[in-house]
C-alpha cells in the first residue's frame, strides 16, 4: 500500500511559479513510476508529466513541455514538479499517481495509487 500526499499548491499570478510535492509512504517508492495529472472545473483528467522509477526518463504533455520540470528523490520518497511561466490556462487540481510499471502511460487507468490533489491557481 502506497500513500501519496502532494502540497504546493497556492494562487499565483501569470507568469510566476510554484513547486509541488508529492510524498510517498512505504518503503517502496523506487518501484513506482510516478506521474501528475491536472483536472479543471468542467473538464477530463489531463496527463501532466511522467517519470520513471530511477528518473532515467521524463516525459511532458505538449502543453507544459519547456514550463513543467518532473524530477523525484528517493532517498525523500518524494516525486515533484516545477511549474514556471504559469498561465491561467493551468489553473486546475493537480495529483501524482503511483504505478508499478517502470514509466506510466498518460491514461489514469494505469494506475494503482493516486494523492488527493492540491489546487493550483493562476490569475491573469
Amino acid at each position: 500500500q502506497v500513500q501519496l500526499v502532494e502540497s504546493g499548491g497556492g494562487l499565483v499570478q501569470a507568469g510566476g511559479s510554484l513547486r509541488l510535492s508529492c510524498a510517498a509512504s512505504g518503503r517502496t517508492f523506487s518501484s513506482y513510476g510516478m506521474t501528475w495529472f491536472r483536472q479543471a472545473p468542467g473538464k477530463e483528467r489531463e496527463f501532466v508529466a511522467g517519470i520513471s522509477r530511477s528518473s532515467d526518463y521524463t516525459y511532458y504533455a505538449p502543453s507544459v513541455k519547456g514550463r513543467f520540470t518532473i524530477s523525484r528523490d528517493n532517498a525523500k520518497n518524494t516525486v515533484y514538479l516545477d511549474l514556471n511561466n504559469l498561465k491561467p490556462e493551468d489553473t486546475a487540481v493537480y495529483r501524482c499517481a503511483a504505478t508499478s510499471k517502470e514509466v506510466g502511460l498518460p491514461s489514469p487507468g494505469e494506475y494503482d495509487y493516486w494523492g488527493q490533489g492540491t489546487q493550483v491557481t493562476v490569475s491573469s
